[in-house]
């Protein structure tokens, strides 16, 4: 009988020290599940087989999802950075409510207190640099944030100092260990989560097509390998997700590179779309509007000889966006449901089906986002080597609120600097 039980708890992908662990912790019990189907679809659907009726349930909330990104994104810029922190909140919530659960009957004094807490502090931080950095000058028109963002570090680490003292205020006797398991829990979720969403808004910054297009890219490959995995699917792909085919994989990532073709195609011609996100100081609100850059002006590309005769066209007329939409369609396909195998190892080694019930047929929300999270990481590291330059508005708002004496000396040094390249008349002169 103890052979068996090892050898089951080794398909599994469970091993010895696994076991030993729960003992010491007292046990994971899997967290509950429940189908939170609406009503309305489970007697609509009731005459198919469950196979089909997951693929309606997955396939009526996947449109309703689509169109209430559509929805956000017509509301623009604050509605979407609001919907993020919402997201990040939630899919906070979701782990550490795992964590909760499956280890629940210690009652760790002050867990879930000092979880929220530090979330706050994370978030206070991180938006604070965000608030700094994009508002430059209605910091500085007023007093208190001003004071707020000069000593923004300081302040955070005093609020993350607090925290880190009253952790160790609650510890325990006898279940030290598990409660430094917890904290580490909580900082890596915090890590995970906050330091993601963060990113995000920062792409959203440089422009709206850079949140969209590596969102919808994911969105759309989700769906493609699923159709594609559940008309063709016949080769596993990997352990840790069963359903995952290889046909599916392959199918899903032409699809995706094709669909970021075109829709960047789609949105390089909207200003709306391509112009960074910039606060206008006069009228205290987001402005979209610029002239927009090489990146988003067609250009004219010569097609390899090799294709002309397959194409029938010697050139091409594309935006250069869409040659980096390449890059970001294929890393949502090959490297991003990496996210998902990862989300998914997590829910295996605690015998969870889904991290929540949030949507029918799709689980939580970090189910919908475990991949999107890697997506942003990617897209900000892109844009940082290859994209991103010095910012002209940035460096004269910061600029303008020098002493005059600094300003002085700014100006006569970048005066020389131009002199001596050609680009203005000697110094006598001028």
């Amino acid at each position: 009988n103890l052979q068996e039980s090892e050898s089951e708890n080794k398909l599994d992908g469970e091993t010895a020290s696994d076991s030993e662990s729960k003992s010491e912790f007292g046990g994971s019990a899997p967290v509950p599940t429940s189908d939170d189907t609406p009503e309305v679809l489970n007697r609509a659907l009731s005459n198919l087989s469950s196979r089909w009726k997951n693929w309606w349930v997955r396939g009526i909330l996947t449109l309703a999802m689509i169109t209430f990104f559509f929805i956000i994104i017509y509301l623009g810029p604050m509605v979407l950075m609001t919907i993020v922190m919402c997201v990040q909140i939630k899919c906070f919530h979701e782990i550490i409510t795992i964590g909760y659960n499956v280890y629940h009957s210690y009652d760790l004094p002050w867990f879930r207190t000092l979880s929220w807490y530090f979330l706050l502090c994370a978030n206070y931080f991180f938006y604070g640099e965000t608030v700094t950095d994009y508002f430059f000058t209605l910091v500085q028109r007023e007093e208190p944030l001003r004071i707020l963002s000069k000593y923004h570090r300081f302040i955070s680490f005093a609020l993350y100092l607090t925290g880190f003292c009253m952790f160790v205020l609650s510890l325990v006797k006898k279940h030290y260990r598990l409660q430094f398991y917890m904290f580490g829990w909580t900082h890596v979720t915090l890590l995970i989560v906050v330091t993601q969403s963060h990113l995000i808004i920062h792409n959203l910054f440089e422009g709206m097509i850079w949140f969209i297009v590596p969102i919808s890219c994911v969105i759309c490959n989700d769906i493609m390998a699923y159709m594609f995995g559940f008309f063709f699917g016949r080769t596993p792909l990997i352990k840790l997700s069963p359903k995952k085919t290889w046909e599916g994989f392959i199918g899903g990532f032409f699809a995706t590179v094709l669909f970021g073709l075109l829709l960047s195609y789609v949105m390089s011609g909207y200003r709306c779309f391509t112009c960074p996100v910039e606060f206008n100081n006069d009228t205290n609100s987001f402005t979209v509007d610029c002239e927009p850059s090489e990146l988003f002006q067609l250009q004219e590309y010569n097609i390899p000889l090799v294709l002309q005769s397959v194409v029938g066209w010697q050139t091409l007329r594309m935006y250069p966006f869409q040659i980096h939409s390449i890059a970001l369609s294929t890393f949502a396909s090959l490297i991003g449901p990496f996210g998902g195998f990862f989300a998914s190892g997590f829910k295996r080694a605690f015998k969870i089906k889904d991290f929540a019930n949030t949507i029918p047929g799709h689980g939580g929300i970090m189910d919908r986002f475990d991949c999107q999270y890697l997506m942003a990481t990617f897209v900000n590291v892109y844009i940082a080597s290859f994209i991103r330059g010095p910012n002209p508005s940035k460096l004269i708002q910061q600029f303008l609120t020098l002493r005059p004496d600094q300003q002085l000396h700014i100006f006569n040094t970048l005066k020389a600097h131009l002199v001596d390249k050609g680009m203005l008349g000697s110094l006598e002169d001028a």
